[in-house]
């Protein structure tokens, strides 16, 4: 797509005027390809001012768990509208965020028992961070104020987030300098890896406050996967070590992996677990970091200072939390994860060409998750403009063409976004 034009068609007039005065999210703006200007969506379908329809490949980033335009979602977010859009949450309190903390607490796993809520993934991590190195300051330790990540690790854009991000093949390697300073090691996948967790954790575990990690698969990071066994292994340094565990679930939540929550596929319940993206079915801004018992009870205390010292302005918002209730109804009564198993078969049969081309890495596939790694991409947008001409939106990142489509999709859909990925890498590699 040149910047002349958005690849076909004259511009809207909100399009023109308004372009101008917006900043686009990771994109060098100067150089950029224009964003396609969209008038409406629906099931697993972005429609373009132009009238083009594309199968979306991504779920908005992974968001649309049910689709585009899903009615119980929309019904919901009507009727909350109508009585209750928002009330601040300090002081007070309503129905939709009482209700959905108390369904996440019956959802997640073990002890997870209470609900801070927030506005983006990102702010759910600083929560979560927060969470573990006050921990240990109101037992009276206050030397533990790092945490322990991972290597390929993407946790968010805000500061504290980007901290426990990759450092140095991670989108904000520009920040090192300016980051607070956390431990980033190798994730223990394998033996030897396994062998320098435990030794690391030996020389430095009286200066951790936690240990951070997306379990299963690091999403914006690389879509790298990883086996349940990993998650054991650091279920059981923590608890060797008695420190709280956090599972960023903002990607893997919600079906992604193939069961609700991943932590579900290794057995394991973490101290801290982060929620987003598919939170709301993809409607509107919403976060969770729930915690266990134990997290919980080292805040509540007669001392002021033993507060956790938060509160987003629109944190609970009663729209967004209707949504989110509506999409755990969603979750109830129709058959996600079973239709997650769906898309992993579809996933394998129709990337499996893609093995054999030249310039391919790898290609693997876990629950709705689909990705062809190449060992290199010179050009992502013209690669993503050639998959906008098959049909499809696909954006590529880094090395990985992934596919994370709407649970829903329809099998004729989901065909067509195969068959465009392997079109277009086929082409690339000859």
């Amino acid at each position: 797509m040149s910047r002349k034009a958005a690849d076909a068609g004259e511009m809207p007039a909100w399009y023109e005027a308004g372009l101008r005065h917006a900043w686009l999210p990771y994109a060098q703006m100067k150089t950029a390809a224009l964003p396609l200007p969209v008038v409406c969506t629906y099931g697993s379908r972005i429609v373009l001012a132009d009238g083009r329809e594309l199968v979306d490949g991504v779920a908005s980033w992974w968001t649309a768990c049910h689709g585009y335009n899903h009615p119980h979602l929309r019904a919901a977010i009507e009727r909350q509208l109508a009585v209750l859009p928002h009330v601040m949450f300090g002081g007070l309190a309503h129905e939709q965020a009482l209700t959905l903390a108390r369904r996440l607490a019956a959802l997640a796993p073990g002890d997870l028992e209470r609900v801070f809520f927030s506005e983006s993934g990102s702010v759910a991590v600083e929560i979560a961070m927060k969470m573990a190195i006050q921990l240990w300051v109101n037992r009276g330790i206050p030397g533990r104020r790092k945490l322990l990540a991972f290597r390929g690790a993407y946790h968010g854009d805000t500061t504290g987030a980007m901290s426990v991000c990759d450092p140095e093949a991670g989108m904000h390697k520009l920040f090192g300098p300016l980051l607070p300073p956390h431990h980033v090691i190798d994730l223990p996948a394998g033996e030897a890896a396994a062998a320098d967790f435990l030794r690391f954790l030996d020389r430095h575990a009286d200066e951790i406050a936690g240990i951070i990690v997306e379990p299963l698969v690091q999403g914006a990071g690389g879509m790298r996967f990883h086996d349940a066994e990993v998650l054991r292994l650091l279920r059981n340094a923590a608890d060797r070590y008695e420190l709280p565990l956090i599972f960023d679930e903002i990607f893997t939540g919600f079906g992604r992996t193939g069961s609700l929550f991943a932590c579900e596929a290794a057995g394991v319940v973490p101290d801290i677990m982060t929620l987003s993206k598919a939170l709301t079915g993809g409607t509107l801004p919403l976060a969770a970091t729930i915690a266990r018992k134990g997290v919980f009870e080292a805040f509540w205390s007669d001392d002021p200072a033993h507060a956790l010292m938060h509160g987003p302005t629109f944190m609970g918002n009663a729209l967004a939390c209707a949504a989110a209730n509506a999409s755990l109804d969603l979750f109830e009564g129709e058959p996600r994860l079973q239709e997650a198993a769906d898309i992993a078969r579809a996933l394998e049969s129709g990337l499996a060409p893609c093995r054999t081309a030249a310039g391919v890495k790898d290609v693997r596939v876990r629950g709705a998750i689909g990705v062809v790694e190449l060992h290199h991409i010179a050009d992502l947008e013209a690669l993503r403009a050639r998959f906008v001409q098959e049909g499809v939106f696909v954006r590529p990142f880094g090395s990985v063409v992934y596919l994370t489509p709407a649970l829903t999709i329809a099998p004729d859909e989901l065909a067509i976004l195969t068959t465009a990925v392997v079109n277009v890498v086929g082409e690339r590699a000859g």
